[in-house]
């Protein structure tokens, strides 16, 4: 009988020993206990997951790409697609500014102006540099050269005080507090209408005062520009990269004046309103960026003018430019923080992409060096190309990144390669200054660049 009942019934199928199972999750659960016939559980379990791993690394290759060029695209966008936009809203802009008449503007009275400039320890070059202002084209009458001397140690005071019977002034500020600091402990000595700030180690044109003060019969202006240009130094050690990176940023502030105001003044020569100059600001903050936001907050805009040359001697090396490059960087970060309310688009809608576009988008740069760094790291297990050029760019990071550990170096860079190689020591300095402005680091002291 039992023989009969057994002869009646089929062997147990894998989904009955598990009810309840999807047909494919019958098969996987009843291929352990029963597997087909030839086939040996090991080899199967392997299969799949052979088969798993060969799917993501295949995977990899698109990923690598789409890194390569998302990384790529926002390089584009900062250094060629946004100029080209600022083109564009140049050409359909009505009204420039200024806007007044050319006879007009010549016809008017220049307005008081007081020349300040900051200094620690510049006894080596302060005789050139009051030799130079005092020579420029401006009406003796109308014009007050104060230097306010940052606690300088150096016999920088003494130097400063035989300029007095020429017109120059002095004011010390004790302890040291930093460029800024020293700047608002210097606000109840100006007595121009206009303030034009510069440093130390640059030369203005003699004939850019006028152009420069110029704008501010336009009530819409609050700040004017200077253009700098890079001049080698006398011993003829220059960093070319730099000296193509200042063009480059002249002109774009000159597209962003067509387009509607510049988002950050040059430190070596620009000018403010007096009311908007003599705004006490935090010692940490770097004035000449934040007299632009603090004008366009104020309903007034920043410009650029051409014709208002300034002579910017080159940094003997990129370790030097590095230092300053961090400083900058660490400042401009802190102040834009401070004064965030200047990139709401909803308030200042064309000034907040500029600004974002301009500084936010460039301070992102290391970002997609990292994109493009790992895009072709996963394409190299493909593709040979991909290797070379990571090799390649890697090779130029440690070639940097040596000179810029070797800052006493006076060594200088074939012009070839100053370019490349000052785009990776920037992105760096980004990294470096990120981390002072995010730790609090970015002291109000300062050492001056020495050019």
């Amino acid at each position: 009988m039992d023989g009969g009942m057994g002869r009646g019934k089929r062997p147990a199928s894998p989904g009955s020993l598990h009810p309840g199972l999807l047909p494919d999750e019958q098969r996987r659960r009843g291929s352990r206990l029963l597997p087909r016939h030839g086939e040996r559980l090991p080899a199967v379990l392997g299969a799949d997951k052979a088969d798993h791993r060969r799917g993501i690394f295949e995977s990899l290759p698109m990923t690598g790409l789409t890194m390569i060029v998302g990384g790529t695209a926002l390089a584009l966008y900062a250094f060629a697609l946004y100029p080209a936009l600022l083109g564009l809203r140049a050409r359909t802009r009505s009204r420039p500014i200024p806007a007044l008449p050319r006879d007009q503007v010549e016809a008017a009275e220049l307005p008081t102006l007081s020349i300040s400039v900051t200094v620690y320890n510049e006894a080596h070059q302060i005789e050139s540099l009051l030799r130079s202002l005092v020579t420029l084209d401006y009406p003796a009458e109308l014009r007050q050269i104060l230097v306010i001397s940052d606690g300088s140690t150096d016999g920088t005071d003494d130097i400063v005080r035989e300029w007095e019977d020429r017109g120059v002034e002095l004011l010390r500020v004790e302890p040291r507090s930093g460029k800024t600091g020293a700047e608002n402990a210097s606000r109840a000595h100006l007595t121009g209408d206009i303030i034009v700030s510069t440093d130390a180690s640059a030369r203005i044109h003699p004939g850019a005062l006028i152009p420069l003060v110029r704008p501010f019969l336009d009530p819409r202006v609050g700040v004017t520009s200077g253009k700098d240009v890079s001049v080698t130094r006398h011993d003829h050690h220059a960093n070319f990269g730099e000296a193509r990176y200042v063009t480059y940023e002249m002109w774009v502030r000159d597209l962003e004046t067509r387009a509607g105001g510049i988002v950050g003044a040059s430190g070596s020569l620009y000018a403010t309103r007096a009311r908007l100059h003599c705004t006490w600001l935090d010692p940490k903050l770097s004035r000449d960026f934040a007299s632009v936001l603090q004008a366009r907050q104020g309903g007034q805009v920043g410009i650029s003018v051409s014709d208002a040359l300034c002579y910017v001697p080159r940094t003997y090396s990129l370790g030097a430019e590095y230092r300053r490059k961090v400083r900058t960087i660490a400042g401009g970060m802190v102040t834009l923080w401070a004064l965030r309310d200047a990139m709401n688009p909803l308030r200042h809608p064309g000034f907040a992409w500029r600004l974002f576009s301009h500084k936010v988008v460039r301070w992102l740069m290391p970002l997609a060096v990292a994109l493009v760094l790992a895009g072709l790291g996963l394409e190299a297990f493909d593709h040979a190309w991909a290797l070379a050029v990571l090799l390649l760019v890697i090779g130029g990071i440690a070639a940097g990144m040596a000179e810029i550990l070797a800052a006493g170096s006076k060594a200088r860079l074939p012009r070839a390669l100053s370019i490349p190689f000052f785009f990776i020591f920037s992105n760096v300095a980004i990294v470096h200054g990120f981390f002072r402005a995010l730790t609090g680091k970015s002291e109000g002291t300062w050492e001056p660049t020495r050019r």
